[in-house]
């Protein structure tokens, strides 16, 4: 059988996966994906949290503890989702040491609620990063303009950093000078550059549902015509700058005293349109030193029906460039589109975790009523520990 997986990986392109739940940990589906389907690597964000922790009764036990230890609900969501994402970090472990701590590495979101306050991101960034421990852990900081300061002063106390919620190609440029300067400032800390790393998370298909709302509304044949386009486009072009800067005298400095360079990741990268092919948004962006972080359907979708050409980017910056020209002759404005869809990413965000924060207090309600049998949490709690490596 065609190994298309196997042959996106050669093509330079890293497979993440953007899911993570206790259950998938337990049931060794996380580890079974990566040992046969290529995964080096795994986002999360407060909406597969909320989902995770909404659907699984494999943290019951570990509310049951928290509520026998009165935890409020803000820490008790601090403790249950950095115990996930440190064994997935464990379990990961081994894709991060065959790549030379490339790869192999674990995102956790700061609490969206500090997107908009520079201080209380950086805090956040730092008690994750102790928290969990972990030398293949991603802080993932969204890439507001409060966001943009946090990242290099995350950076530069030596914390790898996922930066997330990227939308547009000014921003984008943003955030790859707010990496350079993080790391220039770790170095000047005497941070080992070689241990730090860093993607940007560049969201695709979040733009098709936005710019096709809007062609369809401005409703021309030639608007219409349009629709599916700009996603593709945008990342494209986000590429070239990506070449730009990893290209100049700026960053060899920095390479040269051992750094990685921060990898574009495509996030958002299942299609929402039923009309479009379901894996074109990872067909279509396949170039050396990216990464594509999937839903798991996506992952076998691209295993099934893929097909994986050596490089669907670089050739393609024209045909990017006469697109946006276009989306702007028709009256979209991509200013706005790119301003709207940070905005409600962030909201979005927002509202998951608060959904996260609801869940939760009830569940710790509930496990408050049942915590006259401390000898079966304590055993529970014992046992749920062994299996997950220690993690507890």
């Amino acid at each position: 059988m065609t190994d298309r997986l196997g042959e996106l990986s050669a093509a330079g392109v890293a497979i993440w996966l953007d899911d993570l739940s206790r259950t998938r940990l337990s049931s060794g589906g996380l580890d079974q994906l990566r040992r046969e389907k290529h995964l080096v690597g795994v986002t999360s964000n407060p909406t597969i949290f909320a989902k995770a922790l909404s659907d699984a009764d494999e943290y019951d036990w570990q509310l049951k503890d928290l509520a026998i230890r009165g935890v409020d609900v803000e820490e008790a969501v601090r403790l249950l989702t950095t115990y996930d994402v440190r064994w997935a970090c464990d379990v990961m472990r081994p894709a991060y040491d065959a790549s030379a701590g490339v790869d192999g590495r674990v995102s956790i979101e700061v609490d969206p609620r500090l997107a908009h306050e520079t201080e209380k991101t950086v805090a956040e960034a730092g008690a994750l990063w102790w928290l969990i421990d972990r030398p293949n852990l991603f802080i993932k900081i969204p890439a507001t303009e409060a966001g943009l300061p946090a990242i290099t002063a995350t950076l530069a106390q030596g914390i790898s950093v996922n930066v997330t919620l990227i939308f547009g190609l000014d921003r984008y440029s943003q955030v790859m000078d707010a990496f350079l300067a993080g790391l220039e400032q770790a170095k000047a800390n005497g941070h080992d550059l070689s241990k730090i790393g860093s993607v940007a998370s560049f969201f695709v298909s979040r733009v098709d549902t936005e710019v096709d709302k809007r062609l369809e509304k401005i409703g021309t044949d030639q608007a219409k015509a349009l629709r599916g386009k700009a996603a593709i486009a945008n990342a494209r072009l986000a590429y070239e700058r990506y070449c730009a800067v990893f290209g100049s005298d700026r960053w060899q400095a920095l390479a040269d005293a051992g750094a990685h360079p921060q990898r574009p990741l495509w996030a958002s990268t299942s299609t929402k349109n039923p009309d479009y092919r379901d894996v074109m948004y990872v067909e279509d962006l396949i170039a050396p030193g990216t990464v594509n972080t999937m839903p798991e359907a996506t992952i076998h979708a691209v295993a099934d029906h893929g097909e994986v050409r050596a490089d669907t980017v670089t050739s393609c910056y024209d045909d990017a460039r006469k697109a946006f020209n276009d989306l702007q002759n028709v009256g979209v404005d991509m200013a706005d589109v790119v301003a709207v869809l940070e905005r409600e990413g962030v909201e979005k965000f927002e509202a998951s975790w608060l959904e996260l924060l609801d869940g939760v207090r009830k569940s710790l309600t509930e496990a408050a009523k049942g915590a006259g049998q401390p000898g079966r949490a304590a055993k529970s709690s014992a046992q749920a520990a062994a299996k997950a490596g220690g993690n507890a």
